[in-house]
């Protein structure tokens, strides 16, 4: 413990921490960017490729491989330094980006995510452990906020400049973009972060990174085909179900018994790490409900452009970082407690309104909507970085800050299987109503104005329809899990209560 404070402040001594943070804020503006432009362009890269009931697994594999990959990185950093694993991150994820805006069918494109998101699991959560070493505690919160600006600055820009690609060049700019940003913050890294990390033999937890591959990969299929594809008693989702409960129980051991476990049991012995943990996992739910399908809704319900599209998911990231702000001057005010208290109150708020939305609200509704969800966003999730890097030691706080990031990119994960499934199936229930002769794969048609405008009334009206009572399902599933994740916030110890 001694001998890991000595390296850190020595390492503080030969770093260059705003050209490191500049660093760190490019490398995160690279993954913030990517959640957003690519969002934008998914009813256009749907509209060119085809199979809209493959829409959630372009976000899904992207997902499973960053929740699958964020807890071996952060282990990883505190094994071998900051420096080579976000470094290792950064260019896997260049790699999967060049594929991707080549890619020429949406199996094809799927793959291609898969690899990317295998390198953005590196990208966050050392980021974000790289400011919690080299900045004190106190500073952690001020700093939270300018890391939380880039999802704003990515927010503006992202959606904006996706919408031009894809109405004026190509959606496959939307990859290739993250060239530039990577270069950059590697260059940044590698000339002023100094790391001073004693070199000794580890013993990497391969089993247990194996173990949670397969419980995340079987309980993310078993909710993306489980009652579409598949019947949920049928032998195939029978037998995913087994998979994810052995290795569920196979994990808990193997990490148990492990000596550097990819994932220490210990550090959620503390509740407040729990409740933020937890919490986490819903508003991770949230966030991919809303920013997975709200193009969709504003492009295909409202007829509205790709630009107004990515105008409306925008606001939600305008709203995050002026949150996060906030929320650094709140801890140091009010406390933890309180601060996540009102972050909780707002993603409630904010979920209503996506909630009452429909084809009348008009673009505006659907900013305000993503505004209040990202306002609740910056709150709670700033609170809880700043209080789990603030309770664990150096040699713990890169795996502490990936689980909590887990939990949240799990509950992405878990909620774009989940709601994807949800989307498809309500939608085939009223086709088959209304009209049999309508498939999921006839909604590709509303997401692009010259294929809409050759629609008959009646299936255009079907088709919004269906699309309309779909998406509402979805965001009833969201104002749940954001009710959930108050009564968890509500639990918050009142130790809490005070500054940090």
């Amino acid at each position: 413990m001694g001998e890991a404070v000595k390296k850190s402040l020595k390492s503080k001594k030969q770093t260059k921490k705003h050209l490191v943070l500049a660093s760190v804020m490019l490398a995160m503006f690279m993954g913030a960017i990517e959640a957003t432009i690519v969002a934008t362009a998914m009813p256009a890269i749907v509209a060119d490729l085809g199979g809209f009931t493959l829409y959630s697994w372009v976000f899904s594999a992207y997902l499973l491989m960053n929740s699958v990959t964020v807890l071996i990185y952060g282990k990883l950093s505190d094994l071998f330094g900051r420096k080579p694993i976000l470094s290792l991150g950064i260019i896997i994820f260049l790699i999967g980006s060049i594929l991707c805006g080549f890619a020429t069918t949406m199996h094809m494109l799927i793959i291609f995510r898969l690899v990317q998101g295998f390198g953005a699991g590196a990208v966050a959560p050392i980021a974000t452990t790289i400011v919690g070493d080299i900045y004190t505690p106190e500073e952690r919160a001020k700093i939270q906020g300018y890391l939380s600006s880039v999802w704003g600055i990515s927010a503006i820009t992202g959606p904006a400049v996706g919408g031009l690609l894809v109405q004026y060049v190509s959606w496959k700019y939307v990859f290739w973009i993250n060239i530039p940003l990577g270069i950059l913050s590697l260059v940044g890294l590698w000339l002023f972060l100094h790391e001073n990390i004693q070199k000794k033999k580890h013993e990497i937890d391969y089993s247990g990174a194996l173990l949670l591959t397969i419980m995340i990969s079987s309980i993310m299929l078993l909710l993306v085909e489980g009652g579409n594809r598949w019947a949920w008693g049928s032998w195939q989702a029978l037998s995913l179900s087994a998979v994810a409960l052995v290795t569920i129980f196979g994990f808990v051991f193997q990490e148990h018994r492990a000596r550097e476990p990819v994932m220490p049991f210990s550090i959620w012995k503390e509740k407040s790490i729990f409740i933020a943990n937890i919490s986490s996992l819903t508003t991770g739910i949230m966030l991919i409900g809303i920013s997975s399908f709200l193009p969709a809704f504003v492009q295909g319900v409202m007829e509205k452009t790709p630009i107004v599209a990515g105008f409306t998911l925008t606001t939600m990231s305008i709203g995050w970082p002026i949150a996060s702000t906030l929320s650094g001057r709140l801890l140091l005010t009010i406390g933890y407690r309180k601060t996540s208290i009102i972050g909780g109150v707002f993603l409630i708020l904010g979920s209503v309104l996506f909630v009452t939305m429909t084809a009348a609200s008009g673009p505006i509704w659907a900013a305000i909507g993503s505004f209040l969800v990202g306002v609740g966003m910056g709150l709670t999730s700033t609170a809880f970085i700043v209080s789990i890097q603030s309770t664990v030691s150096w040699d713990q706080r890169g795996i502490a800050t990936a689980a909590n990031m887990f939990m949240r990119n799990l509950g992405n994960t878990i909620g774009a299987a989940l709601l994807g499934g949800i989307l498809n199936n309500r939608m085939m229930d009223y086709f088959h109503q209304k009209n049999a002769a309508l498939t999921v794969d006839d909604a590709n048609r509303l997401l692009k104005a010259e294929d809409r405008i050759q629609l008959s009334d009646t299936v255009r009206t079907i088709l919004q329809d269906g699309l309309t009572i779909s998406l509402h399902s979805v965001y009833y599933v969201v104002l749940a899990f954001a009710i959930i994740s108050m009564l968890f916030i509500l639990f918050i110890p009142k130790k809490n209560e005070s500054s940090v």
